[in-house]
């Protein structure tokens, strides 16, 4: 640096370079608008895990530049350095770092002036206002009030300001009386880096139920590709095992090929090829034991023949008799 530049400059630069390589992890956050009083607070929540060092932007800048030497990727950090930023030093990975800083944002009212970070609602019903000036002042600022039975009501639901909007001093006075607390305050993690790789805050933000759901699905489908190409890992060689072995045992028998494993399975195949032929065939032309293996009764079948003739010659001797009788009715009738 240039022998005009105040040591106390000098020195901060290096002691934000040697911070800047010797951290795991490094983070971003902004800390716009937090008070001193619950920037304290927040300091002492994550002491134990993580440390807060603020500094000018040019500062930080210059640190990042130096260091960048000994840590890949590390100039990406700069494009996070705007605003009223400050450096978190953290051996956390980065999932983990930005959940405890989202843990440490509280909902603060407005002051007037600020960007609503979402939209402000003002619910219907009663308020514990009693009745008086107030009704009209809610009324000026948007939010539909009247009296009711005597006390101060809002009459319906109704948004007073959109995301992104400013909150007028007016209605922020009036939000406070209400008790309704728009402002977020807390450590707004910006960027993250850790091993050359810059995390933003979208690739941060995410549902740790659904993101470990997201990770069961791609194992699961990355198993059933393995395993489907054969190609062995220490997760699916027991299950390729099984299913080469599954495989090899139907090719042999599908094929014919006997050996130790496959000779019970092909003779009860060929049995039961054998029981299926022979049910169709005339009983008369199987032998007594494939019959009794068909539940057939060699003897039952001759009686149930007899049977079956005896009330044949019977059927015919009643129509023999039917006409003699008929024929007999006709010649009385002619004579």
């Amino acid at each position: 640096m240039n022998e005009d530049v105040p040591s106390w400059k000098i020195e901060e630069v290096n002691e934000l370079t040697k911070i800047l390589e010797s951290s795991p992890v490094i983070g971003v956050v902004n800390i716009e608008g937090i008070p001193a009083r619950q920037m304290q607070q927040m300091r002492a929540k994550l002491r134990e895990v993580a440390k807060i060092r603020s500094s000018k932007n040019t500062f930080i800048e210059k640190a990042i530049e130096r260091a960048e030497e000994n840590r890949e990727n590390l100039e990406e950090l700069e494009d996070f350095v705007e605003g009223q930023i400050a450096l978190v030093m953290t051996d956390l990975n980065p999932f983990k770092l930005f959940n405890r800083m989202e843990k440490t944002k509280t909902k603060a009212p407005a002051s007037g002036g600020e960007t609503a970070p979402e939209d402000v609602k003002v619910e219907e019903g009663e308020t514990p206002f009693k009745p008086g000036p107030i009704v009209g002042d809610l009324q000026n600022v948007g939010i539909p009030a009247s009296i009711k039975s005597g006390k101060v009501m809002i009459n319906k639901t109704k948004t007073v300001v959109k995301e992104g909007e400013t909150i007028s001093p007016q209605l922020a006075t009036m939000l406070r009386r209400l008790e309704i607390n728009p402002i977020t305050v807390g450590l707004d993690l910006k960027s993250v880096y850790e091993e050359g790789i810059i995390y933003d805050r979208e690739d941060l933000d995410i549902d740790p139920s659904e993101f470990i759901e997201d990770l069961k699905d791609s194992a699961a489908s990355a198993f059933a590709l393995s395993v489907g190409i054969s190609y062995p890992t220490r997760e699916n060689i027991t299950t390729l095992v099984s299913k080469s072995s599954s495989d090899a045992m139907s090719l042999a028998f599908n094929a014919d090929i006997i050996n130790e494993e496959t000779i019970k399975p092909i003779l009860s195949q060929v049995s039961s090829n054998m029981m299926a032929l022979a049910s169709k065939l005339d009983s008369e032309a199987l032998d007594e034991e494939l019959g009794e293996k068909l539940g057939l009764d060699k003897e039952e079948e001759d009686e149930e023949q007899e049977d079956e003739e005896q009330e044949d010659e019977k059927q015919e001797d009643e129509e023999q008799v039917d006409e003699e009788q008929e024929e007999a009715q006709e010649n009385e009738e002619d004579e």
